[in-house]
């Protein structure tokens, strides 16, 4: 079976996955000594595609912790996923640029943006544009690793995390305890490995099926970067929602549906009592509609593991997923064959 699978996975991704965990503590320590302004309320993270991930991460994290602990000034998070800065990126921000490449086109036009604006900014990429932007106009730039031939940006997202909240403690705005991911690491490393066979048999349920991942309000991201990995592993469609929002709208358009779904819910235990019951009220409606459903518990413990634990199992559901139809779960060539349209 390991043959038949590296014959499909020809860059290993599993490998890539069993190794994720690695990422908080090295992510952390290429941004240790990153000198950046102290002058912000805000950030601004710029970014497309895997590169942009981190961001979703992030606004959950720092959300949490500034819920837990008034006694650090709040940093709202904003996301550009666009050619042009948002207004937010203009008063009192930290604009981060984010590439895993450093040649992704919007986000360097946003660089250009806030370069020609003279904004506080850093740049995080493997190299490229950004790279040498930033040495250009003496911007702090924090350089990623690239650990394996045919790295792909949606898998960096734990580098990217670690780099941003060092990035944090650096400028005061976290406390150092937020970059002690020792514990995290050791744990999820066991988890990933747990939920393999999990994933492979979630997997085996969505062939020949059209995937739909809700999640809770303070979790929607991860429902979106589920459904990414799918699209990008298993090159198949998906989609994402939230609660208590899909009942009011969405929900409704099972009531003729046009092709087989199979709804994967992400239950936190921790959300709101009356949006927990929604899970299984929804559940009911849309198997009465012919609807395949199956509610997922995300595991307890901190935060960060909760979040990078249940991002690990989506990609073991869209890692096999990719195996069952055929597709190597690495290359995204349409995306690649965009951007040479494109030009």
């Amino acid at each position: 079976m390991k043959k038949k699978n590296m014959s499909i996975d020809k860059s290993d991704l599993r490998r890539v996955i069993l190794l994720s965990a690695d990422q908080f503590a090295e992510g952390s320590a290429i941004a240790k000594d990153v000198v950046i302004s102290k002058k912000f309320s805000s950030i601004v993270i710029s970014g497309m595609g895997g590169s942009a991930l981190p961001a979703n991460v992030l606004r959950t994290y720092i959300n949490h912790f500034f819920n837990r602990h008034v006694e650090y000034e709040r940093i709202s998070v904003f996301q550009n996923r666009y050619y042009k800065l948002p207004p937010e990126a203009y008063k009192n921000c930290l604009n981060i640029i984010c590439s895993h490449s450093g040649n992704t086109e919007e986000t360097v036009a946003s660089f250009e943006e806030a370069l020609k604006n003279k904004l506080p900014c850093v740049g995080i990429s493997a190299g490229g544009k950004i790279e040498k932007m930033c040495e250009k106009h003496g911007v702090p730039h924090v350089k990623l690793p690239i650990p394996f031939e045919n790295f792909q940006p949606r898998m960096a997202t734990g580098y990217f995390v670690a780099v941003i909240v060092q990035l944090m403690v650096n400028a005061g705005k976290l406390p150092k305890r937020s970059v002690a991911f020792k514990s995290i690491a050791e744990k999820l490393r066991k988890e990933i490995v747990r939920t393999e066979k999990q994933g492979q048999k979630i997997a085996d349920r969505l062939v020949g099926k059209t995937p739909i991942v809700y999640a809770s309000t303070k979790f929607k991201s991860l429902a979106m970067i589920w459904k990414i990995k799918i699209n990008e592993h298993a090159k198949t469609p998906a989609f994402w929602n939230y609660f208590p929002e899909l009942n009011h709208n969405e929900f409704v358009g099972f009531t003729n549906p046009q092709t087989k779904y199979y709804v994967l819910m992400l239950r936190d235990q921790q959300d709101h009592p009356r949006n927990l019951l929604r899970y299984d009220v929804t559940a009911q409606c849309l198997e009465e509609k012919g609807v395949e459903t199956e509610i997922i518990d995300m595991p307890e413990g901190d935060l960060l593991f909760r979040i990078f634990a249940t991002l690990a199992l989506g990609d073991w559901i869209a890692y096999y997923l990719a195996l069952a139809y055929g597709q190597d779960p690495t290359p995204v060539d349409m995306v690649e064959d965009l951007k040479k349209s494109l030009g």
